[in-house]
């Protein structure tokens, strides 16, 4: 398949480093340090087991319209840089291109096909003004839930910790031709990707320790262990669970495992630096929107109670904008 991955960090890197090794034609949608370090060397996989691999065939470039139309886009920028790319992404568009989103937290496209009083409806703490929606059509959108857990230690450098799970499904729980082709390319990676029946329960199952684990992390600089095996901290996170299964279950989502294994989860991960703690170590945007504002969001729209998470929130917004002050320097 002709692939273009969006973003090349982390996650993007890890996928676009695998698709390529199993033969696809894949080229990266990357700038600066990395899009030059790619272009030179290719991806470089640093696996957990010890071994390395060298995708040295992806193709990197910042011009979409040189790219060209691909059969398959996979949207691996943050949620919170997805705004920024949304112009450009349609270049990459033919008439069948199947776009896969790999974003965490609540999603643009949620309530496209949803039913009910909310269908249709735009998540503003996601898409606040309307943008990804128009330029990036839910038609096109198979969903995908990220399981793994990578770094991006270099540009071009990926180093994988743990995981190799991307379950897709379609919004409207149809076991459809592509998405059982996107499914099969994945798998041909080395990748565990399920066609799901529902793929909104599965991404409450990822947002409900996101939505705790990464702002925890984020405001006591602690690894997804400490959170756990701290009482205060692992209560707090209970505490904001329970709030977050409240408010999914107005929205008719069933969670397959329960709050405490649920928790334990994240306990075995172990000493692993959330997602937005690297960012807050690196003076980068915190993804807050996505992971935690939008929750906040579906509990108003729910008329659902969210107090935890709601103070949660309160503080790492602070936090983000104290960062990007200091960034912004005097």
């Amino acid at each position: 398949m002709k692939i273009a991955v969006v973003g090349a960090g982390a996650i993007g890197g890890y996928v676009a480093a695998r698709l390529a090794l199993a033969g696809e034609d894949v080229t990266c949608m990357v700038r600066g340090a990395n899009l030059q370090a790619i272009r030179s060397n290719g991806i470089k996989l640093m696996m957990n087991d010890g071994s390395e691999q060298l995708a040295s065939n992806v193709k990197a470039t910042d011009d979409y319209g040189a790219a060209g139309p691909q059969d398959l886009v996979i949207l691996a920028v943050k949620a919170n840089q997805l705004e920024a790319v949304a112009d450009q992404v349609p270049r990459l568009f033919g008439a069948d291109t199947v776009v896969v989103t790999m974003q965490n937290g609540i999603p643009y496209w949620y309530f496209h096909r949803h039913g009910g009083q909310l269908a249709g409806s735009v998540v503003r703490s996601v898409d606040p003004n309307g943008v990804i929606s128009q330029k990036i059509s839910a038609e096109r959108v198979v969903g995908c839930v990220v399981y793994p857990a990578s770094e991006l230690v270099a540009p071009g450098v990926v180093k994988h910790i743990e995981g190799e799970r991307f379950p897709v499904g379609e919004l409207d729980g149809s076991h459809s031709p592509r998405a059982t082709q996107v499914a099969d390319c994945f798998i041909r990676a080395g990748f565990k990707a399920p066609v799901l029946d529902d793929i909104r329960a599965e991404i409450w199952l990822k947002v409900w320790g996101n939505l705790t684990f990464n702002p925890i992390s984020a405001l006591t600089r602690s690894t997804l262990v400490d959170i756990c095996q701290f009482p205060p901290t692992r209560a707090l996170a209970a505490a904001m669970m329970t709030e977050a299964q409240a408010v999914a279950t107005k929205l008719g989502i069933t969670f397959r495992v329960d709050l405490e294994k649920r928790i334990a989860g994240a306990e075995k991960v172990g000493k692993h630096k959330t997602s937005m703690l690297q960012d807050v170590e690196a003076g980068r945007p915190l993804e807050l929107e996505a992971l935690v504002g939008s929750v906040v969001e579906l509990g108003r729209l729910t008329h659902t109670p969210t107090p935890h998470i709601n103070a949660v929130y309160a503080l790492t917004d602070l936090l983000a904008r104290t960062i990007a002050a200091d960034r912004a320097g005097p």
